[in-house]
Protein backbone atom coordinates (compact mmCIF):
# COMPACT_ATOMS: atom_id res chain seq x y z
CA UNK A 1 0.00 0.00 0.00
CA UNK A 2 1.06 3.54 -0.66
CA UNK A 3 1.90 5.52 2.36
CA UNK A 4 -0.57 9.01 3.02
CA UNK A 5 1.13 11.46 0.59
CA UNK A 6 -1.07 14.18 2.07
CA UNK A 7 -3.81 15.45 4.11
CA UNK A 8 -6.27 15.79 1.65
CA UNK A 9 -4.75 12.30 0.08
CA UNK A 10 -5.56 8.91 1.37
CA UNK A 11 -3.54 5.66 0.49
CA UNK A 12 -6.29 2.71 -0.41
CA UNK A 13 -5.95 -0.58 -2.47
CA UNK A 14 -5.95 -0.08 -6.04
CA UNK A 15 -6.62 -2.98 -8.33
CA UNK A 16 -8.82 -5.98 -7.52
CA UNK A 17 -8.34 -9.64 -8.59
CA UNK A 18 -5.49 -10.37 -11.11
CA UNK A 19 -4.82 -14.12 -11.16
CA UNK A 20 -1.96 -15.67 -12.94
CA UNK A 21 -1.87 -18.80 -15.34
CA UNK A 22 1.18 -19.56 -15.19
CA UNK A 23 3.91 -18.00 -12.23
CA UNK A 24 1.66 -14.98 -12.23
CA UNK A 25 -0.69 -13.95 -9.29
CA UNK A 26 -2.30 -11.21 -8.18
CA UNK A 27 -1.62 -8.51 -6.74
CA UNK A 28 -2.79 -4.58 -5.29
CA UNK A 29 -1.54 -1.30 -4.91
CA UNK A 30 -2.45 2.03 -3.28
CA UNK A 31 -4.44 4.93 -4.63
CA UNK A 32 -5.17 8.87 -2.75
CA UNK A 33 -9.21 8.79 -3.72
CA UNK A 34 -11.73 10.32 -5.99
CA UNK A 35 -13.21 13.73 -5.75
CA UNK A 36 -16.23 15.23 -3.84
CA UNK A 37 -17.24 18.74 -4.06
CA UNK A 38 -17.91 18.51 -0.48
CA UNK A 39 -17.10 15.42 1.38
CA UNK A 40 -13.69 16.07 3.76
CA UNK A 41 -11.21 13.93 3.03
CA UNK A 42 -11.16 10.54 4.92
CA UNK A 43 -8.60 9.88 7.61
CA UNK A 44 -7.72 6.11 7.38
CA UNK A 45 -6.94 4.25 4.75
CA UNK A 46 -9.47 1.51 3.25
CA UNK A 47 -9.23 -2.38 3.63
CA UNK A 48 -6.94 -3.67 1.32
CA UNK A 49 -9.24 -5.23 -1.20
CA UNK A 50 -8.72 -9.16 -2.84
CA UNK A 51 -5.53 -9.11 -4.98
CA UNK A 52 -4.85 -7.56 -8.07
CA UNK A 53 -2.85 -4.90 -10.30
CA UNK A 54 -1.45 -1.49 -9.24
CA UNK A 55 -2.49 1.31 -10.11
CA UNK A 56 -2.83 5.08 -7.98
CA UNK A 57 -5.10 7.93 -7.98
CA UNK A 58 -5.31 11.50 -6.68
CA UNK A 59 -8.42 12.95 -5.42
CA UNK A 60 -10.02 13.96 -1.74
CA UNK A 61 -13.15 11.65 -0.75
CA UNK A 62 -14.40 8.52 -1.62
CA UNK A 63 -17.82 10.84 -2.69
CA UNK A 64 -16.49 10.76 -6.59
CA UNK A 65 -18.21 12.48 -8.42
CA UNK A 66 -17.38 13.46 -12.29
CA UNK A 67 -15.00 15.92 -13.33
CA UNK A 68 -16.22 19.54 -14.26
CA UNK A 69 -15.16 18.83 -18.06
CA UNK A 70 -17.80 15.62 -20.16
CA UNK A 71 -15.53 15.21 -22.99
CA UNK A 72 -16.33 11.85 -24.95
CA UNK A 73 -15.14 9.00 -22.82
CA UNK A 74 -12.20 6.85 -24.30
CA UNK A 75 -13.60 3.54 -25.86
CA UNK A 76 -10.29 1.93 -27.32
CA UNK A 77 -6.46 2.28 -26.95
CA UNK A 78 -3.64 1.05 -29.07
CA UNK A 79 -0.29 0.99 -29.10
CA UNK A 80 0.73 -0.24 -32.84
CA UNK A 81 4.30 -1.26 -31.93
CA UNK A 82 3.28 -3.75 -29.60
CA UNK A 83 0.59 -5.17 -31.76
CA UNK A 84 -1.88 -4.17 -28.26
CA UNK A 85 -5.78 -3.34 -29.25
CA UNK A 86 -7.95 -3.02 -26.26
CA UNK A 87 -11.36 -1.75 -25.63
CA UNK A 88 -11.84 0.62 -22.87
CA UNK A 89 -14.74 0.75 -20.19
CA UNK A 90 -14.94 4.04 -17.73
CA UNK A 91 -14.21 3.09 -13.98
CA UNK A 92 -14.92 4.76 -11.13
CA UNK A 93 -14.27 3.78 -7.16
CA UNK A 94 -15.50 0.26 -5.87
CA UNK A 95 -16.98 0.34 -2.23
CA UNK A 96 -13.60 -0.45 -0.68
CA UNK A 97 -11.97 2.08 -1.82
CA UNK A 98 -9.90 0.75 -4.29
CA UNK A 99 -10.07 1.64 -8.61
CA UNK A 100 -12.12 -0.04 -10.31
CA UNK A 101 -10.66 -2.56 -13.05
CA UNK A 102 -12.29 -5.07 -15.73
CA UNK A 103 -11.30 -7.99 -14.84
CA UNK A 104 -10.85 -9.53 -17.91
CA UNK A 105 -7.22 -8.55 -18.68
CA UNK A 106 -7.81 -8.14 -21.68
CA UNK A 107 -10.26 -5.12 -21.33
CA UNK A 108 -8.69 -1.73 -19.91
CA UNK A 109 -10.62 0.90 -17.54
CA UNK A 110 -10.68 4.62 -17.83
CA UNK A 111 -10.47 6.47 -14.32
CA UNK A 112 -13.92 8.31 -15.77
CA UNK A 113 -13.42 11.24 -12.20
CA UNK A 114 -10.71 12.07 -14.03
CA UNK A 115 -9.75 14.09 -17.57
CA UNK A 116 -10.52 12.58 -20.83
CA UNK A 117 -8.09 13.16 -23.85
CA UNK A 118 -9.99 15.88 -24.94
CA UNK A 119 -10.07 17.93 -21.79
CA UNK A 120 -7.37 21.14 -22.19
CA UNK A 121 -5.19 19.49 -19.22
CA UNK A 122 -4.54 16.41 -16.66
CA UNK A 123 -3.66 13.10 -16.91
CA UNK A 124 -5.86 10.62 -18.21
CA UNK A 125 -5.43 7.32 -16.55
CA UNK A 126 -6.03 4.04 -18.74
CA UNK A 127 -4.98 0.79 -16.30
CA UNK A 128 -5.47 -3.03 -16.68
CA UNK A 129 -4.69 -6.28 -14.77
CA UNK A 130 -1.29 -7.65 -16.14
CA UNK A 131 -3.07 -10.81 -15.82
CA UNK A 132 -5.92 -12.91 -14.62
CA UNK A 133 -6.83 -16.17 -13.38
CA UNK A 134 -9.55 -16.30 -16.27
CA UNK A 135 -8.06 -15.00 -19.29
CA UNK A 136 -4.19 -15.39 -18.82
CA UNK A 137 -1.41 -13.01 -19.60
CA UNK A 138 -3.20 -9.68 -20.58
CA UNK A 139 -1.88 -7.01 -23.11
CA UNK A 140 -0.85 -4.21 -20.58
CA UNK A 141 1.87 -7.11 -19.76
CA UNK A 142 3.66 -5.76 -22.91
CA UNK A 143 3.99 -2.03 -21.72
CA UNK A 144 7.17 -2.76 -20.41
CA UNK A 145 8.88 -2.86 -23.88
CA UNK A 146 7.49 -0.23 -25.01
CA UNK A 147 10.25 2.30 -27.10
CA UNK A 148 10.26 6.21 -26.18
CA UNK A 149 8.71 7.60 -29.07
CA UNK A 150 6.18 4.99 -29.96
CA UNK A 151 3.05 6.13 -31.04
CA UNK A 152 -0.47 5.70 -28.61
CA UNK A 153 -3.69 6.21 -29.93
CA UNK A 154 -7.20 6.58 -27.95
CA UNK A 155 -10.29 6.35 -29.72
CA UNK A 156 -12.84 8.50 -27.72
CA UNK A 157 -16.94 7.49 -27.74
CA UNK A 158 -17.29 10.42 -30.68
CA UNK A 159 -15.31 8.54 -33.49
CA UNK A 160 -12.01 10.66 -32.90
CA UNK A 161 -8.22 9.20 -32.96
CA UNK A 162 -6.32 11.18 -30.27
CA UNK A 163 -2.48 10.70 -31.01
CA UNK A 164 0.28 10.16 -28.21
CA UNK A 165 3.94 9.75 -28.43
CA UNK A 166 5.27 7.76 -25.37
CA UNK A 167 7.60 10.16 -23.30
CA UNK A 168 8.44 8.23 -20.37
CA UNK A 169 8.16 4.43 -19.33
CA UNK A 170 8.67 3.62 -15.33
CA UNK A 171 8.85 0.65 -13.23
CA UNK A 172 8.68 1.61 -9.77
CA UNK A 173 7.91 -0.08 -6.82
CA UNK A 174 3.89 0.64 -5.52
CA UNK A 175 5.56 2.08 -2.58
CA UNK A 176 7.53 4.85 -4.59
CA UNK A 177 4.32 5.34 -7.25
CA UNK A 178 3.83 9.15 -8.11
CA UNK A 179 0.21 8.83 -7.43
CA UNK A 180 -0.01 12.84 -7.76
CA UNK A 181 2.08 13.49 -10.73
CA UNK A 182 -0.07 10.21 -12.74
CA UNK A 183 -3.67 11.70 -11.59
CA UNK A 184 -3.20 14.84 -11.75
CA UNK A 185 -5.89 17.23 -12.83
CA UNK A 186 -4.31 20.51 -13.65
CA UNK A 187 -1.23 20.14 -15.90
CA UNK A 188 -0.54 19.62 -19.39
CA UNK A 189 -2.80 16.91 -21.18
CA UNK A 190 -1.31 13.23 -21.65
CA UNK A 191 -2.17 9.88 -21.42
CA UNK A 192 -0.74 7.30 -18.86
CA UNK A 193 -0.78 3.83 -18.80
CA UNK A 194 -0.63 1.70 -15.83
CA UNK A 195 -0.15 -1.70 -14.76
CA UNK A 196 1.47 -4.20 -12.48
CA UNK A 197 5.70 -5.78 -13.01
CA UNK A 198 8.22 -7.17 -10.75
CA UNK A 199 8.80 -9.74 -8.30
CA UNK A 200 5.21 -11.58 -7.93
CA UNK A 201 5.22 -12.40 -4.06
CA UNK A 202 3.21 -15.30 -3.43
CA UNK A 203 3.41 -14.85 0.09
CA UNK A 204 1.46 -11.77 0.01
CA UNK A 205 -0.36 -12.28 -3.11
CA UNK A 206 0.67 -9.04 -4.94
CA UNK A 207 3.66 -7.79 -7.52
CA UNK A 208 5.93 -5.84 -6.47
CA UNK A 209 6.16 -2.94 -8.62
CA UNK A 210 3.51 -0.54 -10.84
CA UNK A 211 5.10 -0.22 -15.16
CA UNK A 212 3.53 3.35 -15.90
CA UNK A 213 3.75 4.81 -19.52
CA UNK A 214 3.54 8.67 -20.23
CA UNK A 215 2.52 10.02 -23.93
CA UNK A 216 1.91 13.54 -24.91
CA UNK A 217 -0.10 14.80 -27.45
CA UNK A 218 1.32 13.84 -30.91
CA UNK A 219 1.97 17.22 -33.11
CA UNK A 220 -0.87 17.88 -35.36
CA UNK A 221 -2.49 14.59 -33.75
Amino acid sequence: MLPRHAAALVAVAVLTGCGGTTDAGADATAIPDAPSSSAPAATAAAPAPAPGPAVPVQDAALGAQPAPTQAPAPTRVTVPDLGLDMPVDPVGVADDGSMEIPDDADRAGWYRFGPAPADPAGATVVAAHVDSWTTGIGPFSRLRDVAVGARVEVTTADGTVHAYVVQDVVQVPKGDAPVEQWFDRDGAPRLVLVTCGGAFDREVGHYADNVAVTAVPAPGG
